[in-house]
Formats: C-alpha cells, structure tokens, sequence
C-alpha cells in the first residue's frame, strides 16, 4: 500500500463511527430474535421474591446433586422438572412484548401451577407407579396428568427455546400416536426415563446445571477482565491487534460460559470499538466477535461444559474426550485469526500501541483467577472426584479467589467494579445460573420426548434405513443430510441440548455400519454442526448479537461470521473421514506411524486453513485475481482432505501461490 493511500486511511479511521449499541439496543435486537432474551420485567419487592425463588432452586440444584437425593430416579427428576417450569413460567412470558412490570396474568398462574402438579405428584407417588408399572395408564388420572405435564414443558419450550425443535417433536408425536397403542406412548414418554425423564434430562440435572452455575460464579470474579487483557499481551500490539485480541480472548471466556450469545455481549461490548477504531467494518468487527465466542465451546478443556455431556454419551473419560477435542479446536480458531490478520493486512490496519497496552509483568500476578479452571481439570482429569463434586469444589474455590482478588484490588487502590466479588454478586451468580439453567433444562426434556417418540415406534431402524438408502451408502451424502439437520433443529437451541437430540438421532444413523463413521467422530460431528447454528443465518443469534453491538445489519454480520467460521463446516468432514485428527487409531499401529499421522494431517490441515481463508479474503501478499482464488480453495480443500495425492497437489497450488504474491510483493517494493 502507498504511504498517500496509508494516511487516506489514517484519516478515514479517525472519522469512522466507533460508537457501539448501547445496552438497550443489543437488549432489544435479543428479544427480536432470541427466545431466551424475552423476560418478564420486576420490580421492587416482587423483583426480591422471583430472586429468592431462583436462588433457592440452584441450591436445591447443587444439594441434590452433591447428596443424591432423592435416591430414587423417578423422584429426583420429577421434582427438578417440576421446579423448572416453576422458574420458567415466572420468567417468561406468553408472547414477546407481552409484559408489563410486576405483571404474571391469571392463565399463567394456572399453567404453572397445573402443569408442575403432574410431576411433583408424580415424585411423591413414585414408588406406587413403579409397581402398577404400565397398568398406570388404565388409571385416567395418570393419563391426563401425563398429558397436562407434556403440554406444560411445550408452551414453556415454545415461550424460551423456540418453534423448530417443538416442530419435530410434533411430528413425531403424531407418527407415534398413530402406529402405537396409545396407552403405550403416554407411560413411555411420561413415566419411564424413555421420554421426558430420559438420558438429556438426567445429564443436564446431574452435570450441567452445577457446571452453568459454576461459570456464572466464575464470570464473576472477572475473568473475562483477565482474559482479555492477557489477549492484548500477546497479539494486541500486531497487525489488526484488537480483532486477535477477539479470537483469543472470547475463545478463553466462551470455554468457560457456555453461551455463544452471552459471550458475544460480555466480550464483544470491549473488543468491537477496538476493532472499529483500529479500522475494521461494523459488519466484520461483529461477525469477528461472534465466530470467536460461538467456538469457545468447542475449545477443550471446558467446551461450555458440553465436554463433560459428551464423555457421558460416548463413555469415555472427560480427560480423553478434551485431549480429542485440542486439534479441531486449534484449526477453528487458527481459522479466523488468519483471516482477521489477511483482513487486516488488506486494510492496511496496525494494531494498538504497545505503550497503550497492559504488561505481562502486572498480568502475572493475576493468574491466581485460573485456579478454579485448574483445579475442576485437574480433579475431574485425575478422577480424583467425581464431575460433580468437582465443579463443586470449583465453585467455593471461586468465591475464594473472587474475595481474595477484590480485598488485593483495594489494598492496590484499583477501582475495578467488573472484579469486586461482594454478597450481592453471590447471590447473582446463583440467580444467574437457576435462570439460565430453565432453558438448557427445557430443551433437553423436549430432547428426551424426541429420543422416546424414536424408540418407542422404532423409527431409528426406519431413519438409518432411509437414510442409507437416500446417500446410497455414501459417507459424504449421509454427512451432508446430518449437518442440514444439525444446522435447522440448533438455531435458537442451547448448544448442550442440541447435541442430546442429535446424539440420540442422528449420530446413531452415522455410527450405522452402512455408513461407517466411528462413534467419536460421529458424535463430534454432530457437537460441532450444533454449534455453527448460532451463527448460521437465518438464525444467527450470536452474529444478530454482535450485530447489536457494532450498530451493524445483522444478516451481512451473520454472513461474515459464517465466513470467517469456515474451518468449522470443513473440519467436521476430516475428523468424520480421518479420525486421526480426533486421534483415534487402528488398534496395534507402530508409535513411529502414530507420530507420523499426526504431525501430517496437522500441518496439511493447518496449510489448507490458510489456503482456503485466503480465498475467501481475496488477498496474501497483494490482492489475489479470481483465478488464484479459485486455485487456492481448491488446493487449501485439497490439503484438508486426508490423502498423500491431494496432500501434495493442495502443497504444490498453495505454497506455489504464496511464493508467486511474495515474489511480486518484493518487486513492487523495490520499485
């Protein structure tokens, strides 16, 4: 770039908007598009109550998980379910917009209060139940319970998750309505851990609820502060810094929060005016701070507790599956950081001055906020404790540290409210992860009545048929037909409950013997094409988040996002056909061979990214023509694809273009 055009761009920088929405805007392009955004509003001493209400249900949450009580299955999961729609018909309303301050209209009082009845009866005539077995369904009692409860959790999912899961769920019900006994469905669905009890629920009551509480404990303490300012240290002085500073930074906090959308907001209210001043577009700043925060769950160790789930359905240790999750995770981010740095490079943008910078000297002292995170790893690694009791021990541990972080703040006279861990933030984190908990809790029981719809009529057997049948035996269309199904019955969901539906239905049909994908890469496959629907339009809830943000339109955000989270629709692929990437290997194979695989399909996959970004971006060393961009995907896609041939024919386009725009780019600057 020629210096007139450098200080033409200087001076456009310095004119450019770097004003950001305010907490009212992102609040209301949340309610437009995000079911989970859409609260009632209170007030005063109502307000109090709804809180206390909250606070005591994660209490109940933690203690009835650390206790195992109730004993019995039957009983535990009823009163949770019960207590969910409690909490969930006191938040949310019937419609958007529908709410006025201190305000719970009659027929919700009656829809809460009759549809939680089923199961707190239930719980309290388990024992009964259980030995009338399926005769309970002669009783019409039981059966209009049954009915009444079902109903209750699917205006609850319609008002907090959405309509496409309730969709599916729809249509199944008819199907199994239709071929099965109708007594049979009902004790199914309602009164065996096959339906609405089944294996989602049972998870989410037994792990994830004290993992969503663990991170609102840990966000806290200000963490995210740390993240970020440990992000500067390391990339924030190069070239686009504060978009590096997104990718690293939001990778680190999404791992811990879970949520792509509320990431989205936390971080991205700090790292998109820096984008924005250093010179990026609204739209790219955005979709930089989306893609990174919609990732993080797949960043190992924590993966937004979907690591712990997922080391539930595979069986496998926890340690085992975040060792499996490091180099897809790697070739994600690896992904937008190259892009946002080609971006940059094109813009000519610089990063911020070192002088403007936090010090790693001053950072260092502050990494006794990890602690909590290193000691959850290390005791659930170890099996030293069980996942539970861990993140148990995580929590106390954070209040440990939240205190002791803000008693050294005051004695440094550093005013840093985002890190003084008071009373009132207690008692927040414990609201804060009850509330969140109703919407992971509410999709997983809708995940339950999917999977119990699909076993009771054997429709799995019908689906895998179909299936086979349609890709002709053929991996990559079966692939296809998975990822489409990941893509629409993800958007709006909660990640960890999107991964239960699918690894109740659709990983079954991969892991088919006709279809061949091993059972990790199946369930992997599915995790990661759960995840990308949070920023796949039409429904791009973190890009529509990011958009808020950057006071930029939410579709050309959601587009750049999925841009720049290109490797995600890619290294599924790889993992599915290569399960060395995820390292799975043939049993007995030579450790020299072990070695010699990963360290090809890492460089080859890491070589294709950069190919592929690159031609998206349209620039390397200069602007690249249609032609070399063409050349560039092709070979990147070539490099990604496990073999030596395509290996070597992706090397020979990618590396022969690279060395081609270098060439010219020292030509140009010797003239």
């Amino acid at each position: 770039m020629e210096p007139n055009e450098r200080e033409k761009l200087t001076d456009v920088q310095s004119e450019v908007d770097v004003s950001v929405g305010s907490a009212a805007d992102v609040d209301a392009i949340m309610k437009k598009y995000d079911k989970e955004s859409n609260t009632r509003i209170w007030e005063g001493t109502p307000k109090t109550v709804i809180r206390m209400i909250g606070i005591l249900f994660s209490c109940y949450c933690i203690f009835s998980t650390l206790k195992g009580w109730p004993t019995l299955p039957e009983q535990k999961l009823n009163i949770f379910l019960g207590l969910i729609l409690v909490v969930g018909y006191l938040h949310y309303p019937i419609r958007k917009g529908h709410v006025r301050p201190n305000h719970l209209p009659w027929y919700d009082i009656i829809i809460m209060v009759v549809g939680a009845f089923p199961f707190f009866y239930f719980a309290y005539k388990a024992n009964e139940v259980i030995k009338l077995s399926s005769f309970v369904t002669q009783d019409m009692k039981m059966v209009v319970l049954a009915i009444v409860g079902v109903l209750a959790f699917m205006e609850l999912c319609r008002r907090c998750v959405g309509i496409p899961i309730l969709c599916v769920l729809g249509a199944l019900l008819i199907y199994a309505l239709s071929t099965v006994r109708f007594g049979k469905v009902i004790y199914d669905l309602f009164y065996t851990t096959n339906g609405i009890m089944g294996t989602p629920i049972n998870v989410c009551q037994k792990y994830i609820v004290i993992f969503i509480i663990f991170g609102a404990f840990l966000e806290r303490t200000g963490i995210a502060n740390f993240f970020i300012n440990l992000a500067n240290c390391v990339a924030g002085s190069s070239a686009g810094g504060p978009a590096k500073v997104a990718v690293i930074s939001s990778a680190l906090c999404g791992m811990v929060s879970g949520s792509s959308v509320g990431n989205t907001v936390t971080t991205g209210s700090v790292t998109i005016p820096m984008m924005k001043k250093t010179g990026y577009k609204p739209e790219f700043a955005g979709a930089v701070e989306a893609a990174a925060s919609t990732g993080g769950q797949i960043m190992p160790p924590i993966m937004g507790a979907a690591a712990f789930l997922m080391a539930e359905y595979m069986n496998r240790p926890y340690a085992e599956v975040a060792l499996k999750a490091i180099l897809p995770a790697v070739l994600y981010f690896t992904g937008i950081y190259i892009a946002v740095h080609l971006e940059a490079k094109k813009l000519g943008l610089k990063g911020i001055p070192r002088n403007e910078l936090p010090k790693f000297s001053k950072l260092l002292p502050k990494i006794y906020l990890l602690l909590p995170l290193v000691v959850l790893v290390v005791l659930v690694s170890a099996q030293i404790r069980t996942m539970q009791t861990s993140a148990a021990i995580a929590i106390l541990i954070t209040i440990i540290v939240g205190v002791i972080n803000t008693l050294i703040n005051k004695a440094a006279h550093i005013d840093e409210p985002s890190e003084e861990f008071t009373l009132t933030k207690f008692f927040d984190a414990l609201e804060a992860g009850g509330k969140s908990a109703v919407t992971v809790a509410v999709a997983c029981a809708m995940a339950g009545l999917v999977a119990g719809c699909i076993t009771t009529t054997g429709l799995a057997s019908t689906l895998i048929t179909t299936i086979v049948k349609i890709s002709g035996g053929q991996k990559i269309i079966a692939l296809f037909l998975t990822m489409i199904c990941c893509i629409v019955l993800g958007m709006g969901v909660p990640t960890t409950a999107n991964f239960c539906i699918m690894a109740s239905t659709c990983a079954p049909i991969l892991m088919d013997s006709r279809i061949g994908i091993v059972p990790v890469a199946a369930y992997f496959f599915v995790f990661y094409f759960g995840i990308v629907a949070d920023i796949t339009p039409p429904v791009a809830l973190a890009a529509y988040a990011g958009s808020a943000i950057a006071k930029a339109p939410p579709m050309k955000t959601a587009l750049n996002a999925t841009r720049l989270a290109i490797a995600a629709f890619i290294v599924p692929y790889i993992f599915a056909n290569s399960p060395v990437m995820l390292f799975e290997f043939e049993e007995g194979m030579a450790t020299a061979f072990i070695v010699l695989q990963v360290v090809q399909i890492c460089v080859s996959s890491l070589l294709g990214i950069f190919g592929v970004a690159a031609a998206l971006n349209g620039y390397i060393f200069g602007k690249l023509n249609p032609l070399f961009r063409i050349l560039m995907a092709v070979g990147g896609l070539g490099m990604m694809i496990p073999g030596t041939i395509t290996d070597v024919a992706g090397l020979i386009l990618v590396g022969g273009i690279y060395v081609f725009q270098r060439m010219n780019a020292k030509k140009a600057v010797r003239a």
